[in-house]
């Protein structure tokens, strides 16, 4: 009895050619022009175009559009904090203009709590922020999408912003973006939690930070807004809780609730705030 020779196989898109390779995630055989390289082996072209297309749908998948390769709302922000560094270096009264000092605000200057989130007080404070929002940002404005990463960015400066000026010592101006990426260190863990991530290095980042931001002004750092930073770690976990927890159905609707009522409640704490220095301080208060 004659035993036929066992046939080669053959790439799956390419059936003229023998191929003794495999894909690694769908077992097929694939030749050299279908072969693509992968974390482990490698993986046929239509295995990594669907991989890809589950890579995009994670990063959309918190309403907003997926933002790219390009996280354009971190770099440009990255941007703006930068030219205005150079604006103070050369023309340092506008340090004293912009800059979070509680007696201005009160007197009527609330672009101050805005401002202030993007000045800094020398070269390793901008620095230190730049890096944190270079590192931590584009993950996040992918998952998010720009506009929701540009509205979580905003108001996490803001709510460091109206924490310094609700219980800020009188005499001291704050700046720097930390509040604003203390807000980011906040929604990385929230969306780490929702994602089902470890998030035991957010927690480490977070609370290695914090802890600098009280021990560092007794090491002669300089002062920190620990108030600022609490402030914005704050805002960021509750506006990215609403973000990546909203139902689908509702999704919209819920985030934007959220948004203006952080305004509001900011608005009304800002008010009272004022109110009370000008009373306490018999109506007046002399602006920067």
């Amino acid at each position: 009895m004659t035993v036929p020779p066992q046939q080669a196989p053959v790439c799956y898109r390419h059936p003229n050619r023998p191929s003794y390779i495999r894909c690694t995630r769908c077992g097929r055989y694939i030749c050299p022009d279908c072969m693509r390289d992968a974390a482990v082996g490698h993986q046929c072209v239509e295995c990594v175009n669907a991989g890809a297309a589950t890579v995009r749908q994670v990063e959309g998948r918190f309403g907003g559009r997926p933002a790219g390769d390009t996280p354009y709302v971190t770099y440009t922000l990255i941007a703006i904090n930068v030219l205005m560094f150079v604006l103070q270096v050369a023309a340092p009264d506008i340090e004293s203009r912009l800059t979070l000092w509680p007696p201005a605000v009160a007197s009527g200057e609330y672009y101050r709590l805005i401002t202030s989130a993007f000045l800094h007080y020398g070269l390793a404070h901008i620095l230190f922020n730049m890096w944190a929002l270079y590192v931590i940002g584009p993950p996040l404005e992918r998952l998010l999408g720009r506009a929701r990463y540009g509205t979580l960015y905003g108001l996490s400066a803001l709510g460091g912003s109206v924490l310094v000026f609700l219980i800020a010592p009188l005499n001291t101006a704050t700046a720097g973006a930390s509040g604003a990426v203390f807000g980011l260190f906040g929604a990385t863990f929230v969306v780490a939690r929702k994602l089902r991530l470890d998030v035991k290095w957010v927690v480490g980042l977070i609370v290695l930070n914090l802890a600098f931001t009280f021990v560092g002004p007794l090491m002669g750092s300089g002062a920190i807004s620990w108030q600022g930073h609490l402030g914005g770690l704050l805002t960021g976990g509750v506006v990215s809780a609403g973000l990546v927890y909203a139902p689908r159905a509702q999704r919209n609707l819920i985030q934007t609730s959220l948004a203006v009522g952080l305004l509001a409640l900011f608005a009304v704490l800002i008010w009272w705030r004022s109110m009370s220095l000008l009373s306490m301080f018999g109506g007046y208060l002399h602006g920067g």
